[in-house]
């Protein structure tokens, strides 16, 4: 890996290249992704159907296209009993994280006037769950399983199917396990489109989250507004700030969790210590001989893997707020006071212990996370994100009276004397 001072002008290379992988910079995939989308608000399932056909070489109808019991039975004989045993031991730890970011609905009273607020689950959301190469159980439980806690009241899944119509016995287990209620056997942006608009065959959801390829990206995009979504994810971002008490084979082997996602993820350290920079560049070219995917690990090094020396920790630190990465591990000598210091980042491991992949799959804190920077104003997936909240007023006439006045001054202010109308007619 590179290895470089650390300066403002470099930091701020790294972050326009870093932005440069954001989605929202795809233009040039947006006329086939609307394309997509217009035709399956106009043809409905004829167009799903078809673009199926044609993307994912499977014959599915309106006969096939919900994933039966009898599938899903079939699968748990095909899944190995260890992973299984995982799963559920991960569904524990998330399902009992996601329960305390539970909200209460509350009243407040006083002399007359009653304000509250009322917090309803979703009713219907829609999961998109990656097919193909990309095969994670792991997001299926991070995206469900919230929205269950959250009270949802049916969980749709879509995640495209091979070509004799199947989908992954490990993908169709999870979903089973953390509560999916109705899983189809449809991919890509025209599945985000049947979601969102509705078809014959699809229920139209509320709110589409879940991960995907750049055309599920674009496609979640353009149907915001019709349904709500919960980000547009870009590629994996880890970036390990460590001072000169830090293992330099464990953020080596931590720094190569991530660059193994895909050409375009992004693996950054970030330290104090000239001597622990060289030591985890020499570790990463071990590692390199072994791993399996080490094409796609050493494209993405090439690409978007820095090493930055800081000068002082203050100095790192500002750096660390500036590029807000999706993940972010703290190996110093004190992480819990280093955290203190932490205004932007999606996750936060602390300690030479509490590598990343830990995230990934058990601790239970949710792993889907904003990327590209969006760290400083979006958060990880929570209950949060499947619930909405309503506001309740109840006044009463003499309560009104009190405020009647400063109602009426400030409506006649706007010019908008119907609603000062509306208060006054009632004192006449």
């Amino acid at each position: 890996m590179r290895i470089q001072d650390l300066t403002k002008d470099n930091t701020k290379d790294l972050l326009n290249n870093l932005l440069k992988r954001s989605p929202i910079n795809y233009m040039s995939y947006e006329k086939d992704v609307n394309e997509i989308i217009n035709n399956i608000r106009e043809k409905g399932d004829e167009a799903l159907f078809e673009y199926t056909r044609k993307f994912d070489n499977a014959d599915i109808n309106s006969d096939n296209i919900v994933v039966t019991k009898a599938e899903i039975d079939k699968a748990y004989d095909n899944v190995d009993p260890k992973l299984l045993n995982a799963i559920r031991s991960s569904i524990t730890n998330i399902r009992t994280f996601h329960e305390k970011q539970m909200q209460n609905s509350w009243i407040d009273s006083s002399d007359g006037i009653i304000l509250g607020q009322k917090v309803t689950a979703l009713d219907k959301v829609g999961v998109y769950v990656p097919g193909g190469k990309a095969v994670y159980p792991s997001s299926v439980l991070m995206n469900v399983i919230p929205a269950k806690v959250a009270g949802v009241n049916t969980i749709y899944m879509a995640t495209p199917p091979d070509k004799d119509g199947r989908i992954c016995d490990n993908t169709l287990v999870a979903a089973n396990e953390a509560g999916a209620d109705v899983i189809y056997k449809v991919g890509g942006a025209q599945a985000v489109a049947a979601l969102a608009f509705g078809t014959d065959s699809v229920t139209k959801v509320d709110k589409i989250v879940g991960p995907g390829n750049i055309y599920v990206a674009l496609a979640k995009k353009a149907v915001f507004g019709y349904v709500s979504i919960d980000s547009i994810a870009g590629p994996s971002e880890i970036l390990v700030l460590a001072d000169e008490t830090a293992n330099a084979r464990y953020v080596a082997a931590d720094l190569l969790s991530q660059a193994e996602h895909d050409e375009l993820a992004s693996a950054i350290l970030i330290t104090t210590s000239s001597k622990l920079a060289s030591e985890v560049s020499r570790e990463i070219d071990g590692f390199l001989e072994t791993l399996s995917r080490r094409d796609i690990i050493s494209k993405s090094l090439e690409n978007y893997g820095y090493i930055l020396v800081a000068s002082d920790m203050d100095t790192a630190i500002d750096a660390v707020n500036e590029i807000a990465s999706e993940h972010l591990e703290l190996v110093t000598a004190n992480p819990f006071e280093t955290m203190t210091h932490i205004k932007n980042a999606g996750a936060i491991f602390l300690g030479e212990y509490s590598s990343e992949p830990l995230g990934d799959y058990h601790a239970g804190p949710n792993h889907v996370l904003p990327t590209n920077g969006t760290a400083k104003f979006f958060s990880a997936l929570s209950v949060d994100d499947f619930i909405k909240k309503s506001s309740i007023i109840s006044y009463s006439k003499e309560a009104l009276s009190e405020a009647k006045d400063n109602i009426i001054d400030f409506a006649e202010c706007e010019g908008l004397t119907a609603h000062a109308n509306s208060i006054s007619v009632r004192f006449e």
